[in-house]
């Protein structure tokens, strides 16, 4: 899905450094061969020098690389009026806020659809009613009734409710007192935003959220767990978000936040495989399959190891070819060498900013 704004709206946006673009598009210079954020302090290149990218991943991939002034590979806050949109939400999940009250706000409602498709997936409108029904989930699992959680959302029936509740959820609400949920929870990195899903037991997912196959992740989960996904958090979330700010500081060589990958008994051998392989090393195809006890199973080794939910953590990022060269990932090969190179810089005792390393 295309998401960049009008060509017209990206030039005038980076040519007065709007920040309110920031993580909406990149600008790759031809001139200089670098990409940057449309705010970078740097002096604006003319429009015929310049292509414009809807992530930092696709200006990499087109040969850019990464400015050094305005960083744009950097771990990237929220633009203020995300942030407001998000704690209004959050304050109150009831709230059914319009085009119009977006607009009150003076934000444009085209430039806050585009912004939450491309960091969640979906448009604003649905991430608050999503929100909205996670938030109904939570109390009725906490005992509330359903009268008062219907209403407590923002339904002016119980029929609506029930209605949107089974559309979204799965069953009817009353049927959810015991049931589990995979809440999912948007991280940013400096390998580009992830989308990170956990249900009671644990972490169970952790991918780019530019990957073409996250749709059908989020399938995968609700057919695996038979669990609805919906945006949220829990404690193995914040856990997960707390280790992974470590892990791409340099400062944490081991993740201790539960994890849950079911799969075909082949298939959570080799993630178990990934999982004893230390910081900073590699393995090979060939050394999974030999370790599995099958060294001829060197391609069904491939295609668990490309079957892997749990990006980063379970470290699938850390299996080459037998020659050395890098093989393939899911990610794009640009971000598995990242992922390298940072762990080889800690353990070499290297300070390891992300931010310095070089990503191609």
């Amino acid at each position: 899905m295309n998401t960049l704004p009008p060509v017209a709206e990206m030039q005038a946006a980076y040519l007065r450094r709007d920040p309110d673009y920031d993580g909406l598009f990149f600008v790759g210079v031809r001139t200089t061969g670098i990409f940057c954020r449309p705010t970078c302090p740097a002096r604006s290149p003319l429009p015929k020098n310049v292509e414009f990218f809807a992530d930092a991943a696709s200006a990499l991939f087109a040969g850019y690389r990464p400015c050094k002034r305005c960083r744009p590979m950097q771990t990237r806050n929220e633009p203020e009026w995300v942030k407001g949109l998000l704690e209004r939400v959050e304050k109150a999940p009831s709230e059914r806020i319009t085009e119009g009250d977006i607009r009150a706000l003076g934000i444009d409602p085209a430039t806050a659809r585009r912004h939450f498709l491309r960091h969640y997936g979906m448009t604003f409108q649905a991430y608050s009613r999503a929100r909205r029904l996670t938030a109904a989930f939570t109390r009725i699992r906490k005992g509330e009734t359903l009268d008062d959680t219907a209403c407590s959302s923002g339904y002016e029936s119980l029929s609506g409710f029930r209605e949107a509740f089974g559309q979204s959820i799965g069953c009817p609400p009353g049927a959810s007192r015991d049931r589990d949920c995979v809440f999912l929870s948007w991280v940013e990195s400096p390998v580009g935003p992830l989308v990170a899903g956990a249900n009671d037991a644990g972490v169970c997912l952790l991918e780019f959220t530019d990957r073409r196959m996250i749709e059908a992740q989020f399938d995968t989960m609700r057919k695996l767990f038979q669990a609805p996904v919906l945006p949220g958090t829990n404690d193995h979330l914040a856990r997960l978000r707390s280790e992974l700010e470590g892990y791409f500081a340099g400062t944490l060589r081991s993740f201790t936040v539960p994890l849950v990958y079911p799969g075909t008994p082949f298939q959570t051998r080799v993630w178990e495989q990934l999982l004893r392989i230390p910081y900073g090393v590699t393995r090979s195809y060939q050394e999974i399959a030999e370790a599995l006890g099958d060294p001829k199973a060197v391609r069904a080794v491939g295609r668990a190891n490309g079957l892997n939910r749990i990006a980063v953590v379970v470290p699938c990022h850390r299996v080459v070819n037998k020659n050395g060269d890098l093989g393939g990932y899911g990610g794009g090969l640009r971000r598995k060498e990242f992922l390298l190179q940072l762990e080889r810089r800690a353990t070499n005792g290297l300070e390891a900013r992300s931010n310095d390393l070089n990503p191609i």
